[in-house]
């Protein structure tokens, strides 16, 4: 038997690492980054890289002279490196008014509950109209509550409460109950005196304005129509009856029939839970196309799609090479000399991450292009199922680069805009050998077999688990169940409940109403 040895020994050997350097590391960070985002981070570089400029559809800086900066030889030579890098770290920090935020600062001290008691004026001006803080031009939905108070309200006390009420307003419409209750204390207001008050408010234009919850927001609507009798209050007392579609029980809540209780939920459903929408539609998210996909003639091969990267959102930075040279000739010391090479490397590096950027999401767009090519041609149900590996294999990259190239990433083609990752999806086993089907498809289909169903009949879970099996999809009666009710389509059960009321299926009310 061979003897061990116990004692110490060098061994050579040889191995493979990836070495994530900080670049390489910033580079994977920004495949990831939305439209925003990278807006946001190239401006930030922008700011602390002075050889770093921005096209903005003009000639690039090392084409034609641009007009001079400060000359760097009036420069002390031993403060040349400390006033670079200073010299783009000076922010001005100048307070930005919209949506009344002029108006919300009453108190100078950032708080809104400054000066309360003080007489309604503040640093000398006039309180008593409170429109006269926000801008001419500011038309949101403070601004148009103000209008109304200073109209509606002629008591100076009543005016304040008021105000103070619409500077809390919800993108909405609606008052955070937690935040008008601290309006009353602070104010120090009866509370009977503040729901008179609120009562007042709710009636302004469009109604529903500074509700506390869904039920005041919908009753305020009910009342300027003229509609809000005892039936109606009491649908309104037992709105988390009808979120659970208990339409019997609502029935004998309110004292109605099937058909009065149908003609009231049709009711509801034509008030506006968030009437303050219509004013904020502006700050509203939109989104922005990362890329266009459009059908073209191709002279040999026919009908072919062309993508193209929405130049409108890509961030546009130059390397300033002529302002690098001049600095460079200025620097004197070896510290600005070091500076000075390590943002000309580091701008270097940011404008070529961002043509690679831009490049990888093209290409990996090009190949979801082409493996989805029946969805942008026949719609939904020619989905194919696709997962990050399939993509990543055809485009030579690792899954997880096609990960973040497909976050927050959208392409608008002729059925609409989507995210990218719309287009991977689970692949459902379809029968006799066939090829599998997409969920997504799966998905589509169930909710127009629904859609579908005769009045007199209802399908349930297993039937359209017969249904689908018999156009070749096999799937469990379980998934299906899944996706419906994912979709927040009702079981069997309780469409049929429904339409043994001929009552036609209420979209569903979400009780925070926000």
């Amino acid at each position: 038997m061979a003897r061990m040895s116990l004692g110490p020994r060098l061994e050579l050997g040889q191995r493979q690492s990836l070495v994530m350097t900080p670049q390489l590391q910033q580079a994977i960070k920004l495949l990831q980054l939305s439209q925003i985002e990278l807006a946001t981070y190239v401006e930030g570089e922008l700011e602390r890289n002075p050889l770093l400029t921005e096209l903005n559809g003009s000639a690039p800086s090392d084409a034609p002279e641009p007009e001079a900066p400060a000359p760097v030889e009036a420069m002390p030579s031993s403060d040349s490196a400390t006033m670079l890098r200073d010299g783009n770290a000076a922010l001005t920090d100048a307070p930005v008014a919209h949506d009344g935020e002029e108006y919300r600062d009453l108190g100078g001290d950032g708080s809104i509950w400054s000066g309360v008691g003080a007489g309604g004026g503040h640093g000398g001006e006039d309180w008593s109209d409170p429109l006269a803080r926000l801008p001419d031009e500011d038309d949101s939905l403070v601004r148009h509550a103000l209008r109304q108070i200073s109209l509606e309200f002629t008591d100076s006390a009543e005016r304040l409460i008021a105000a103070r009420l619409a500077d809390l307003l919800e993108p909405s419409g609606w008052l955070g109950a937690d935040e008008a209750e601290a309006v009353r204390q602070a104010l120090d207001v009866a509370r009977a005196a503040f729901e008179a008050i609120l009562a007042r408010l709710r009636r302004m234009d469009p109604p529903g304005l500074f509700s506390r919850t869904l039920s005041e927001c919908l009753g305020a609507q009910l009342a300027d129509r003229d509609r809000l009798d005892p039936a109606m209050a009491a649908l309104l007392d037992n709105l988390e009856l009808l979120g659970r579609r208990d339409l019997a029980g609502l029935q004998r809540r309110c004292g109605v029939d099937a058909e009065d209780l149908t003609d009231m939920v049709a009711e509801l459903r034509a008030l506006d839970p968030k009437p303050g929408l219509k004013f904020d539609s502006a700050d509203s998210a939109t989104v922005i196309p990362d890329l266009f996909l459009r059908p073209a003639r191709h002279p040999e091969q026919g009908e072919v799609w062309e993508i193209e990267l929405n130049s409108d959102v890509l961030p546009k930075v130059l390397v300033d090479r002529r302002y690098a040279t001049t600095l460079t000739r200025a620097a004197r010391d070896k510290e600005a000399k070091e500076f000075l090479a390590e943002r000309l490397q580091s701008a270097n590096w940011l404008v070529k991450a961002l043509d690679q950027r831009a490049t990888t999401i093209l290409k990996v767009a090009k190949e979801i292009v082409r493996q989805q090519e029946g969805f942008f041609r026949k719609g939904v149900s020619a989905l194919r199922p696709l997962v990050l590996r399939d993509i990543a294999i055809a485009v030579e990259m690792h899954e997880s680069t096609v990960s973040r190239v497909t976050s927050h990433k959208y392409m608008a083609t002729p059925r609409g805009t989507f995210e990218l990752k719309y287009f991977f999806t689970a692949a459902i086993p379809s029968r006799g050998g066939a090829e599998s089907v997409s969920a997504e498809s799966v998905r589509s289909r169930i909710r127009g077999l629904i859609s579908a169903e005769p009045v007199s009949e209802t399908l349930s879970d297993d039937r359209i688990v017969e249904l689908l099996r018999g156009e070749g999809v096999d799937i469990a009666r379980r998934t299906v169940a899944k996706y419906r009710e994912a979709m927040r389509i009702p079981s069997s059960v309780q469409r049929r409940r429904e339409k043994s009321i001929q009552m036609p299926v209420p979209a569903p009310i979400h009780m925070n109403g926000r």
